[in-house]
């Protein structure tokens, strides 16, 4: 991926994607029809399911471009059924041009996994996966992903849920869409868990870890949802801060700024733009 570009999902996947999900009404074009007829064909059945008003959920926030797109950004959480509908609903209303979610190419097979498999891999850390992650991410960095995929798997527990279902559910939606392209718009995690280590104090780094390793509160459908109320989350982020304000500036702030920066690069090429 180079940096300062939207990565888009591999032709191989989306065009499998698309053949089990492409738009159905497009099965019914001729067979010897021209490319250009064909074109237009499909875009006038886009424009015909674009609303001009949307019903769009209260997780969308819109906004607009100097270039005049329009871009809907969607709140989800990662273990909610409601945020996959809101996600289902926000690409139908909107038939959006281009998909661009929060997930960078190190994250991109979760697209692909089936519901039952993801739930089973969330659940298992074993040895394999611990060197994986020194491998990948280094020593210090490697122990710090496999502490939150500790966090991940405890919520997975709780829930019977496998996490990313929003993202599966939008790879899904968008492949339905005629001439949508799907972007990846995360900085890679490597970079990510890299910056956040060197970014903490040795004692810094032992209050962390003990604190991942030592969660075992019971979590709820409900404790989730409230995850995604602006005021619950500015709340988090605020004893985040008082905690470890470095961590918030390379794993919130700094991912912030990169994925606006990405979503800009996609909504400068594209009329509208959903996000994820």
């Amino acid at each position: 991926m180079q940096d300062g570009q939207p990565q888009e999902v591999g032709a191989e996947m989306a065009a499998s994607e698309t053949a089990e999900d492409g738009p159905s009404d497009s099965s019914d074009l001729p067979h010897n029809i021209s490319d250009a007829d064909a074109f237009r064909i499909l875009w006038e059945m886009k424009m015909k399911k674009r609303q001009r008003s949307p019903s769009l959920p209260e997780t969308v926030t819109v906004l607009s471009t100097e270039e005049g797109s329009k871009v809907y950004i969607v709140g989800t959480a990662h273990f909610s059924d409601s945020s996959k509908q809101d996600v289902v609903k926000t690409i139908q209303e909107v038939q959006p041009d281009v998909v661009v979610v929060e997930l960078c190419q190190y994250r991109v097979s979760m697209l692909k996994m089936d519901e039952e498999t993801l739930l089973k891999e969330a659940k298992e850390i074993n040895l394999e996966k611990l060197h994986q992650a020194i491998k990948q991410n280094g020593v210090m960095s490697g122990l710090m992903q496999m502490l939150l995929l500790k966090v991940s798997a405890h919520i997975t527990e709780q829930l019977g849920m496998a996490p990313g279902g929003e993202f599966r559910e939008a790879f899904k939606e968008a492949s339905k869409v005629p001439f949508c392209k799907f972007h990846l718009g995360d900085r890679p995690i490597p970079v990510t868990f890299k910056r956040a280590i060197a970014a903490l104090s040795f004692w810094q780094k032992v209050k962390l870890a003990w604190g991942l390793c030592s969660l075992s509160d019971p979590i709820s459908e409900d404790d989730v949802e409230k995850c995604k109320q602006k005021d619950l989350l500015e709340q988090m982020m605020a004893e985040m801060i008082g905690e470890f304000p470095d961590l918030h500036r390379t794993i919130v702030s700094e991912r912030d700024i990169y994925l606006t920066y990405m979503l800009k690069q996609a909504a400068r090429k594209n009329r509208t733009t959903s996000c994820l």
